[in-house]
């Protein structure tokens, strides 16, 4: 009672306070002090594994961290719920509550280790079990170890928040070898997202963290499935799940398939996360189903191509320029296809595929229409002698065969009328970089493949044929820019991809093929010079594809060419995407553009020119109503306009000219001459029509005949050759020129086989035996040519 009574006199109350505050303010201090003195081992930043994942979520590729451990970024607003509900139920039933230890849970495990002599449970927090996690591994199960992890739960719950903290369990959990937390855990095991597990995956992965070596499923199978069971009770018995809910769950199978880190689209993920690279979780655009599906498709489409040989495909989506799949080579990690390399980033020749923007914008410049009378003969640039692909030539062509056939000299004569320097700068503008040799300018090559160009900017390109002349930039994450360009006009793409249409597949005749149901492709394919690329693009309304075979070394490959190599694997890829309503349906023509029937050899429409004019009567689509003439003739004195006026007797027929010295009934009237160049492909009723009458006797020469005339020596029309009796030799002809001084193309059968100066021989051994054409055509279109027989 004095002890009482002097309390309440303040005599001892006020001594003991003052311990009581200071005391208390000493032990904060203390804690404090040892809290700066042993923080907890939290992560200065996320070291988790960087993941790129399909825009659903699929991963892609994982790439390990610093120590090789396969951790997944995730959070518990990531996860299933089933999982979160067996997690804390069964691990941490008062998580929310506690402050990092559980005094019922610890007490109970105390007097289980007094009774027994050892540790029967841990009596453990998922606090806890965090904060052994990240102190490492390190001794065994010692109650000096359990106190240093209570202590350090109890700092932790200091440091983070409760959701800190279990974000930190998901993600680090240990799930056996390398593999750490609940995402990874799931894909490396289950092949699924975390966010979709069943009742019975659930289970199975909030046990697994306690036994990891003993329950790995794809180890220990049985053995997991007991301890899955075990949980699956546990959690009727708590009411958390019904009976039937766990019954259902526990006839599901403990399957696991074999332990890999994802691989797909690795190129693609290896390029994002060096241009992403302090995210840990890096989403893409690509589809993972198709991914999956062209990247075995590549592989077994390619396997039996020689040695070093490499492939690369890329798929785009014409509404968001949005990559769905990319192969960046044959077989990631090849090493003996260079596997390594990303060939859609690569700088390679582009062959061909350059030649239809080029038609678009021929045809914005009012240069051609779609039928244009283009001639592919022998000619000269400049000084530069472009030749085609297979050595051939085919005469007078219209502009949309030409694409078509690929064919290089009208090609060559675009360009030339376009501008080298023109054409590169708007390629360049619409995001196509062209890579040109040290030194060199833009120049006629490019057109042939003379320069370096990378396929996802030949793909980006092509997009335009079906999104009304813009080009766009590839896009590969969804928070890419979208770049759009004007590349063409809306009726220039039009036409050109209606002429890349009317390209029959691949086997398929032009007047024959069946689309069925089929989309329309707009396609294009290039071979660059020794066979070194082989290129095949084309697209639908929905998708643009390119498709690149070579060597990344850039060593040949005889024999594979764009039509033969990359042009299938082209068609094989379109037939497997998704079809759009209206993919297989012509689209209707801009406003801009109209159909017109045009004539040859002038190039104007049939009813501006009277019939007799009109030798040959052409369809043809016509842009903003211009209809260009056929092109003059480089420097060649037999062809001007394309319609030559002359006057002529009305009787006899015969050509005046301006002094005659008897009189004569005067009528005007024309002719429609064709190039001279495209004179050896002309029928004889053709070369009549254009020629011009002869001058009547009484009148002096106008110096309109005045046509070189071209002799062939060597070897006569109709002759037919042998071999001499006994020999093995083929037979040899030393062939001349005679009546031009110009430089003199020779073509065997439509082939070019050499070319001479003026008089100067052509010495050849002819082993091609049967019947053979073979003409001399000069520079100033001049020609004849000959028809003979080789014996065997």
């Amino acid at each position: 009672m004095a002890v009482i009574d002097r309390l309440r006199r303040g005599i001892v109350g006020r001594p003991l306070l003052w311990w009581l505050r200071w005391g208390t303010v000493a032990c904060l201090l203390s804690l404090l002090i040892l809290d700066l003195a042993f923080p907890p081992p939290l992560p200065k930043s996320r070291d988790t594994s960087v993941l790129v994942v399909a825009r659903d979520g699929t991963p892609l590729r994982a790439f390990a961290d610093a120590e090789g451990v396969w951790r997944y970024p995730t959070t518990s607003r990531q996860v299933s719920p089933l999982y979160l509900q067996v997690l804390l139920n069964y691990e941490d039933r008062w998580f929310w509550r506690h402050p990092g230890i559980n005094p019922v849970a610890i007490l109970r495990a105390g007097g289980q280790w007094l009774r027994s002599g050892r540790i029967v449970s841990g009596g453990s927090t998922l606090t806890m079990q965090v904060a052994r996690i990240l102190d490492g591994p390190g001794g065994t199960r010692s109650p000096w170890r359990k106190l240093r992890q209570m202590l350090r739960a109890l700092q932790l719950e200091v440091h983070l928040s409760k959701r800190e903290i279990l974000d930190l369990y998901l993600e680090r959990a240990p799930f056996g070898g390398t593999i750490e937390g609940i995402e990874a855990a799931s894909w490396a095991y289950l092949g699924k997202p975390a966010s979709k597990l069943s009742h019975a995956e659930a289970a199975l992965l909030v046990v697994l963290p306690q036994a990891p070596s003993r329950w790995r499923p794809d180890r220990e199978p049985e053995a997991a499935r007991v301890a899955r069971d075990k949980v699956l009770d546990r959690m009727a018995e708590l009411g958390v799940w019904s009976r039937a809910e766990v019954t259902d769950a526990k006839i599901e199978a403990v399957v696991s398939r074999r332990l890999q880190a994802p691989l797909s689209a690795a190129l693609l993920a290896q390029r994002l996360r060096s241009t992403h690279g302090k995210a840990d979780r890096i989403v893409s655009t690509i589809d993972p189903g198709l991914q999956r599906t062209l990247e075995e498709r590549v592989a077994s489409y390619f396997s039996n191509l020689p040695p070093r040989t490499s492939a690369a495909l890329l798929v785009v989506d014409n509404a968001s320029m949005e990559a769905r799949a990319y192969v960046g080579s044959v077989t990631f990690g090849d090493k003996a296809r260079l596997g390594h390399v990303d060939m859609v980033r690569a700088w390679r020749s582009p062959g061909s595929t350059l030649k239809p923007f080029l038609y678009g914008l021929a045809l914005d410049d009012g240069l051609i229409h779609s039928e244009s009378l283009l001639v592919d003969a022998p000619q000269s640039f400049g000084g530069y002698r472009p030749g085609n692909f297979d050595t051939a030539f085919n005469g007078p062509v219209g502009a949309a065969e030409a694409l078509r056939l690929s064919l290089n000299i009208p090609a060559v004569d675009l360009l030339d009328r376009v501008g080298p320097a023109r054409f590169s700068a708007r390629l360049d503008n619409a995001g196509i970089s062209l890579k040109y040799p040290r030194g060199a300018t833009p120049n006629l090559s490019l057109i042939l493949g003379g320069i370096g160009a990378r396929l996802e900017d030949l793909v980006g390109a092509y997009s335009a044929f079906n999104r009304d002349g813009v080009a766009g930039r590839v896009r590969y994450t969804p928070q890419d820019p979208k770049i759009d360009r004007r590349l063409l006009s809306p009726g220039a793409a039009w036409i050109v991809r209606t002429m890349l249409e009317a390209n029959p597949r691949p086997g398929e005749r032009e007047d024959t093929f069946d689309r069925g149901n089929r989309p329309r492709v707009a396609w294009k394919t290039g071979t660059s010079y020794g066979f070194r690329d082989a290129w095949a693009l084309g697209g639908t309304r929905r998708y643009t594809v390119g498709v690149w075979v070579g060597r990344p070394d850039g060593t040949p490959l005889p024999g594979q060419y764009g039509a033969v190599t990359a042009l299938p694997l082209l068609f094989e890829t379109v037939d497997s995407l998704p079809r759009m309503r209206g993919d297989s349906v012509p689209q209707p023509p801009p406003a801009s553009v109209t159909k017109s029937d045009i004539c040859w050899p002038s190039g104007a429409t049939a009813d501006a020119q009277s019939p007799q004019l009109c030798q040959r009567r052409m369809e043809a689509w016509i842009l903003s109503g211009t209809v260009p003439p056929t092109f003059a003739e480089r420097g060649a004195r037999l062809w001007n306009a394309g319609i030559e006026r002359f006057d002529a007797d009305a009787g006899s027929g015969e050509r005046l000219s301006a002094a005659c010295s008897l009189p004569h009934e005067r009528e005007s009237r024309e002719i429609a001459r064709w190039p001279a160049l495209a004179s050896p492909w002309l029928t004889a009723a053709m070369r009549q029509a254009s020629r011009l009458p002869p001058l009547a006797a009484d009148c002096m020469a106008d110096g309109r005949d005045a046509v070189e005339e071209l002799r062939i020596e060597g070897v006569n029309d109709n002759a037919t050759l042998a071999r001499a009796p006994g020999s093995v030799h083929p037979v040899r002809l030393s062939l001349r020129a005679l009546g031009t001084g110009a430089r003199v193309q020779w073509l065997l059968d439509g082939r070019w086989i050499g070319e001479t100066e003026g008089a100067r021989p052509l010495v050849r051994d002819f082993s091609e035996t049967g019947t053979h054409t073979l003409t001399a055509l000069a520079d100033s279109g001049a020609w004849n040519s000959v028809k003979f027989r080789v014996l065997n």
